[in-house]
């Protein structure tokens, strides 16, 4: 295996468990088995997955044998990873609902012809109660709270189930019975993907080899990009939306996406950083190339120029502009008569924002424009007859609102 395929491997990568593992694997086997797991916890894909999913593409590339591993059976747990409680248990029908989304959005990233995806339920469903019980003694109590979140959690007198301590193991089976080389995480499941690695010496396979990814930030700057904290973008985020979300990060924050999410080489992206040092090239500009290079992996070319052009004719502060074309919802009467025609009730109906609080929030932080106008009134109620166009925050989403 040549060092410039290694270097591909190692880019963006903060553990490989052991390299010289890896490098052996690589010499005396022309195909390795490559695994990553996604639990389908909840619709739709963000780019914290894409990651995982381009490191998976780095192997396609070197002619690896990748298969995306959808958890439907460990869903159905719950993983415990960085949770101070116990995490609601999904339903199979919400699980499979999710899965789909997931089949359907992978291959924006990922190779159709040279992809397996595997569910776990494969395998997991169809263990008798003894080949659980010999799962279980494989694994004692003790090195399970040696996991810092069950540690925590024991300590602090919080309640762990049973079940939750199955997760790890379930996870680190599906190690077993797909019988892979290298499986790939984020920083958070180097627990559960070691204990794969054990397992699999245990039932008598040879170890497979951990590969750690970081964590991606999300728009915020501080936390890891997540649904459930609206700090994501999104795969199937219009294209406008898309840029304005890459756009609104800061400087800082760009570098760690170029290296994540592009395949940009480091003297390029060194190039960009001496450029913005000695002022021969503006951020904003650099961005834009970010943007661009992330945008061209879900999105055509003339779909992402298209939108870059609206956007910059939209925030153009000397000559705002709104777009061609602006979703528009005609509101039922029964808003009024039931008295839901407050603006923000609406607009999280409608999912122009993912709740009333935050749009609260962004009124009390002059994010929402009525008719391009700042929203003053936290409890704006529209009026019966009337037309409302909304804008919400810099990234300029529109939408019209007709009573």
């Amino acid at each position: 295996m040549d060092e410039v395929s290694i270097e591909l491997i190692k880019r963006g990568t903060v553990e490989i468990i052991p390299l010289e593992e890896l490098k052996k694997k690589l010499t005396e086997k022309k195909s390795l088995i490559i695994k990553a797991g996604f639990d389908p916890t909840a619709p739709d894909l963000h780019l914290g997955h894409a990651v995982l999913l381009r490191k998976m593409k780095h192997f396609q590339t070197l002619g690896h044998d990748v298969r995306f591993m959808i958890g439907d059976f460990t869903g159905m747990i719950g993983d415990p990873t960085g949770k101070s409680e116990t995490r609601k248990r999904l339903t199979s029908e919400d699980v499979q609902k999710n899965a789909e989304t997931y089949k359907s959005q992978v291959f924006k990233i990922l190779d159709k012809e040279k992809t397996k995806i595997e569910f776990n339920s494969t395998w997991c469903s169809k263990m008798s109660i003894e080949e659980v019980l010999v799962l279980t003694s494989k694994y004692n109590v003790a090195r399970i709270l040696e996991r810092d979140d069950f540690s925590k959690r024991f300590k602090s007198g919080n309640p762990i189930s049973i079940l939750e301590f199955m997760y790890p193991l379930f996870q680190g089976y599906d190690s077993v019975a797909m019988e892979s080389d290298v499986e790939l995480g984020g920083t958070d499941q180097k627990f559960n993907l070691l204990v794969g690695r054990e397992l699999q010496r245990d039932y008598g396979k040879t170890p497979q080899v951990v590969i750690t990814l970081p964590l991606l930030v999300g728009l915020d700057g501080v936390k890891k990009m997540s649904k459930s904290l609206g700090n994501y973008i999104g795969f199937l985020d219009k294209p406008i939306d898309m840029f304005g979300k890459i756009m609104s990060i800061s400087d800082s924050l760009m570098w760690n996406y170029f290296e994540l999410l592009t395949d940009i080489n480091k003297i390029e992206i060194d190039n960009f950083k001496e450029a913005i040092s000695n002022k021969s090239a503006h951020p904003k500009e650099i961005k834009t190339n970010l943007a661009k290079e992330i945008m061209i992996q879900f999105h055509s070319k003339d779909e992402v120029e298209f939108s870059i052009e609206e956007w910059n004719k939209i925030h153009n502060s000397k000559n705002r502009s709104i777009p061609e074309t602006v979703e528009t919802h005609q509101l039922d009467e029964d808003i009024f008569s039931s008295k839901q025609n407050q603006l923000v009730q609406v607009l999280t109906k409608l999912k122009f924002i993912e709740s009333t609080s935050e749009g609260r929030r962004l009124i009390k932080s002059g994010g929402i424009y009525l008719n391009e106008e700042k929203v003053a009134d936290e409890k704006f109620e529209l009026e019966k007859e009337k037309e409302y166009l909304i804008r919400k925050g810099k990234k300029g989403q529109f939408i019209k609102l007709v009573t």
